[in-house]
């Protein structure tokens, strides 16, 4: 197992990487309607959905080269639990049947990424060297 720990930095950036692409598409989704949303985006967006839909893409492309990777994971971090309070919540206690899920994961994988660091092949080591 110790074998393992070396590629803990490219896992880490692999987790970022992923991560920011798929909370990209919900950004663009709301954005651009890309992925389509069908009906959804239908008459506009409320401000607060503009709002987060920014925050998603200028937070997902920064996460996605690792720039600046701490303080957006942080503020994204606290959106996603502001989204999941606000949004969520009321629907009910248990995740699985409110539609939290994915919410409370971008939540916590965000925070992990205040913790642990961009990982490998980030432009935040890029700067650093």
């Amino acid at each position: 197992m110790q074998s393992l720990s070396r590629h803990a930095p490219h896992a880490l950036a692999l987790l970022r990487i992923i991560t920011a692409l798929l909370f990209l598409q919900h950004g663009t989704m709301k954005l651009f309607g890309f992925p389509s949303m069908g009906d959804m985006g239908a008459g506009g967006l409320p401000p607060l959905m503009i709002v987060a839909g920014i925050l998603e893409v200028a937070g997902g492309l920064l996460l996605l080269v690792g720039l600046f990777t701490r303080p957006v994971a942080f503020v994204l971090s606290g959106m996603m639990a502001v989204a999941y309070f606000m949004a969520h919540a009321p629907g009910g206690f248990f995740p699985a049947l409110n539609g939290g899920e994915p919410a409370i994961l971008f939540c916590f994988a965000f925070l992990y990424l205040v913790f642990a660091g961009p990982g490998s092949f980030s432009l935040d080591n890029r700067a650093r060297a």
